[in-house]
């Protein structure tokens, strides 16, 4: 569980950040998940666009996304998620 100062931190990192997966009207795929999986161990926090084409309730969405690939949310605005998982080689210090 990340701390409120800790998701500030990550906002501001992820600010610049471009969503690098899209989430159409066919939801959450295999592909996909193992798409946001990888770029996780890389960056550790990314941005995902839920395109409005996805008829999937948004909270139930993110839900199953959170659960399956055990990450934090940091923030939703828009059509925009953002989310966090520390990964074996720490690329964000969050300890302040």
């Amino acid at each position: 569980m990340i701390t409120p100062k800790q998701r500030a931190k990550l906002k501001k990192i992820s600010h610049g950040y471009k969503p690098l997966v899209n989430i159409g009207k066919g939801g959450i795929s295999e592909n996909t998940l193992k798409q946001i999986e990888d770029t996780l161990k890389k960056r550790e926090v990314m941005k995902i666009k839920i395109l409005n084409n996805n008829l999937d309730d948004r909270d139930m969405l993110i839900d199953e996304i959170l659960t399956k690939l055990d990450c934090e949310f940091v923030r939703y605005m828009g059509n925009i998620l953002t989310i966090y998982r520390e990964s074996e080689n720490k690329v964000i210090d969050l300890d302040d």
